[in-house]
């Protein structure tokens, strides 16, 4: 029996940005990833790319699959 997976909805990515006090652009700033690409991201538009999602692992301090909503623990393993 194959489990299903969560889909991503960038849900954890706009809670971890909002916990920062940080706007998109801020996180702009801080991370050097485009705002547009960081709101399409938060809507579940696009799923970011490894690298990307690296950046952001390391900025948030926090796993790649909370980033991608497959866990509820942000915590890193």
């Amino acid at each position: 029996m194959e489990k299903q997976r969560k889909a991503f909805t960038g849900h954890n990515l706009k809670t971890l940005r909002k916990q920062r006090k940080l706007t998109q652009i801020g996180l702009q700033m801080e991370t050097q990833i485009d705002q547009a690409l960081i709101s399409k991201f938060e809507r579940g538009e696009r799923i970011p790319p490894t690298e990307t999602l690296c950046i952001l692992s390391d900025y948030f301090d926090t796993n790649i699959d909370y980033l991608l909503d497959r866990t509820d623990n942000p915590q890193k393993i």
